[in-house]
């Protein structure tokens, strides 16, 4: 197959070249698997991204794989960071996906150092680390590998129900250092999943993930993130999916409601209008004022599901409906587009 892949190199004369350069690119692929989205393969220089002190993540390091995502989330916080390298945070990111394929390699090189200090290392927080590419390029058995046998605790968020593949290396590693395995599930109703998350496994499927990863002997923690005003909020709809959660197996949750930042914002709502056209002008009127949603809003939604989540037995995170984030979960904040 590698060599059918090889024959298959395209020249990109799209513009994407310049910005691609600056990242140790090295070729374009398309392949009839994936129809419809180019990888666009580099070797990075380093794996480990220092988080910057002033984003107040608790966590100091991520690993990411890839750049851009076939999730299509319509509301990923991480679609700016595509245009750093010359491409756009709509369809671009969705399509032209960028793959560090020494990532493994290179991260094994830096945590054997001797000044490595064996800090938790998330996975997950920029863009999923079992989105569909991974099933071609197979990166996180290799970065699993690494951080395990050099003593690295690491922490993992994804939609991807490719994690099924990994769950032996993960409970392995999970003997030696801690892991946290977080699923990210949000949506219960198929056709708002359909729309909002078009690329990504059905809610189904993911609730079968949770109960895989317990049955394997790990914790499954749930980000019902990012809850979507209107579509997703209503005490009916978040009874359902709380409940499918708790059914499945899950030993807590985090919810909060959606951010809309940067370019972002001008994706989704373009989406919005396309889809719930009456919604437009309550999300405009919600988020007149910025990113975030108004602290009554927050208020509501919290005293909306908190009881909810101890009806169905959910431990609550105690930082729940905050817009920072547990180890295991995507900043509210995007990540700088220092990755490579």
């Amino acid at each position: 197959m590698g060599m059918r892949w090889d024959g298959q190199a395209v020249s990109v004369d799209d513009g994407a070249l310049p910005g691609l350069q600056r990242i140790g690119f090295v070729r374009s692929v398309r392949t009839p698997q994936f129809d419809g989205v180019t990888f666009h393969e580099v070797l990075c220089k380093s794996a480990l991204n220092r988080i910057p002190k002033a984003s107040q993540l608790p966590f100091k390091y991520t690993v990411n794989g890839y750049r851009g995502c076939s999730h299509a989330c319509r509301y990923c916080f991480a679609r700016p960071t595509h245009e750093y390298l010359d491409l756009n945070c709509g369809a671009d990111f969705d399509s032209q996906v960028v793959v560090k394929t020494n990532v493994a390699e290179v991260l094994r090189r830096e945590v054997s150092r001797p000044s490595w200090s064996r800090e938790t290392v998330a996975l997950g927080t920029n863009t999923d680390p079992y989105q569909r590419a991974e099933g071609r390029y197979g990166l996180m058995p290799g970065i699993i590998a690494a951080l395990a046998d050099s003593g690295t605790p690491f922490s993992i968020l994804t939609k991807g129900t490719l994690l099924r593949r990994d769950l032996p290396l993960i409970a392995e590693a999970a003997g030696r250092v801690d892991v946290s395995v977080a699923v990210s599930l949000a949506v219960a109703d198929p056709e708002v999943h359909k729309d909002v998350e078009p690329g990504t496994p059905t809610p189904q499927a993911r609730l079968g993930l949770i109960s895989a990863i317990r049955d394997a002997g790990l914790d499954c923690h749930v980000m019902v993130a990012p809850v979507l005003p209107y579509l997703t909020d209503s005490a009916e709809d978040l009874d359902t999916l709380l409940g499918q959660i708790a059914a499945a197996g899950a030993t807590g949750v985090t919810a909060f409601g959606l951010h809309l930042r940067g370019s972002t914002r001008g994706w989704f709502m373009d989406w919005l209008a396309r889809s719930h056209p009456e919604l437009v002008a309550p999300y405009r009127d919600l988020y007149r004022r910025g990113a975030y949603l108004p602290q009554d809003y927050r208020a509501m939604l919290h005293e909306r599901a908190t009881p909810l989540i101890a009806k169905h037995g959910l431990a609550p995170d105690r930082r729940s409906f905050r817009t920072v984030t547990t180890p295991a979960a995507a900043p509210a904040e995007p990540l700088q587009p220092t990755l490579f």
